[in-house]
């Protein structure tokens, strides 16, 4: 039978692609420390589940296709504690981030017509490219720059009359980079100069350390038709299976072009968008509190990858992953021997291979992403799971 090109070409996740390895091991009796998924184990807010079983409409119909109004307030109220403003008419309720994602490449691009991306990048982004026909240039970054961006002028060699836009996130998945003020006012000026867009997924606002502050591209006036948001509850409030997201922008006659997408999908879930109506009850302390712990777990992987020998990263100042370098040829062959040959008390360490973040081929090989959304106690023994992998590995670089 005939499959599409579209489909053929569209690679796996490498987030997901060795989880029936990971399933298998799990089977034979291996405890496997989940390291590769950005799945928070903190707390939902009782707020989301309050409110679904506080829901008692006796037909469970169909909800407006820009989204519940109420949610689109909620969002509303969400992005002025943000110094963020928006009117009601620009904002679409979507299936998570991940489809406003994709309605946002279906909006502004044609089939062919290409948008920059830094890499590493969320791995869907690839995905999500192929799906809708657009091709990916990517934006080298590199991890001795703490995957900073280049100059200008390197940027600026890259776009070619089939450019339509910038899509990034910050901060950054999968290298947890938080963008300075100049690089956003670079980014700022290029949109400008060469009437770009600029797709900007700021999911992991919440989540950066240090003393950083986070810049949305939505503070920038002289683009804001340029700007397009792209949001989702997912790791903000730990409600990742929800799916409830938003893209938002001052740019009205897109956002009406958008909507058509989200007419023929119907509409997002009605009782998942009755919970997230109410997570704009949640109280500040849940932040704090969820961005004190993600700062311990940071500490405690980078501290210990940081004394593992041959291991190279840079200190992430946002969201909840480290990209790391290690003494292997091969990152993704590695993962697999962690998981079918190798195990302290019949216990094993599972990391992303970071080759899939990349758009240049060659790149990340030997990489991997970290993902820290376990407890403190349980990082702890997947870096000393992962240490002693390391020294023992057959297939190590000679250092």
């Amino acid at each position: 039978m005939h499959f599409s090109k579209r489909i053929i070409s569209m690679q796996q996740s490498p987030i997901r692609k060795l989880a029936p390895i990971a399933q298998e091991a799990r089977k034979k009796g291996k405890k496997v420390y989940h390291l590769n998924i950005g799945q928070p184990d903190i707390k939902t807010p009782d707020e989301f589940f309050d409110a679904i079983k506080n829901y008692r409409e006796e037909v469970l119909s169909y909800e407006l296709s820009t989204g519940m109004p109420e949610l689109i307030k909620s969002f509303i109220e969400y992005y002025k504690k943000h110094n963020i403003y928006f009117d009601e008419d620009e904002i679409l309720i979507t299936n998570g981030g991940s489809e406003a994602l994709i309605f946002s490449l279906m909006a502004i691009c044609d089939d062919g017509e290409e948008i920059l991306i830094p890499e590493p990048f969320y791995t869907n982004y690839n995905g999500f490219s192929t799906m809708t026909g657009v091709k990916v240039i990517p934006i080298t970054t590199k991890a001795e720059d703490g995957f900073h961006l280049p100059d200008k002028s390197e940027i600026i060699k890259l776009i070619s009359s089939k450019t339509r836009g910038i899509l990034l996130s910050n901060p950054g998945n999968p290298t947890g980079t938080v963008y300075t003020e100049k690089e956003i006012y670079m980014l700022r000026d290029i949109a400008k100069e060469y009437n770009l867009y600029i797709v900007a997924d700021e999911v992991y606002r919440e989540f950066i350390y240090d003393g950083l502050k986070h810049i949305s591209f939505c503070y920038l006036d002289d683009i804001k038709d340029n700007v397009i948001l792209v949001d989702s509850i997912s790791k903000r409030y730990s409600a990742c299976g929800a799916r409830i997201g938003c893209v938002a922008s001052k740019n009205k006659k897109l956002i009406k072009e958008i909507l058509k997408l989200c007419q023929g999908r119907l509409c997002v879930a009605t009782l998942e968008q009755v919970g997230a109506c109410n997570l704009i009850n949640v109280s500040e302390r849940y932040f704090e509190e969820t961005k004190n712990e993600y700062v311990r777990r940071r500490d405690t992987v980078y501290n210990a990858l940081k004394e593992m020998k041959g291991v190279i990263c840079e200190k992430p100042h946002g969201a909840f992953y480290v990209m790391a370098k290690l003494p292997v040829k091969n990152a993704e062959d590695f993962i697999i021997w962690l998981l079918t040959d190798f195990s302290i008390d019949n216990e094993t360490v599972m990391m992303a291979p970071a080759e899939g973040f990349y758009a240049t081929k060659g790149l990340g090989i030997d990489e991997v992403r970290i993902s820290y959304c376990l407890n403190v106690k349980d990082l702890e023994r997947a870096m000393y799971i992962l240490n002693e992998a390391l020294k023992v590995y057959p297939d190590k670089k000679i250092l």
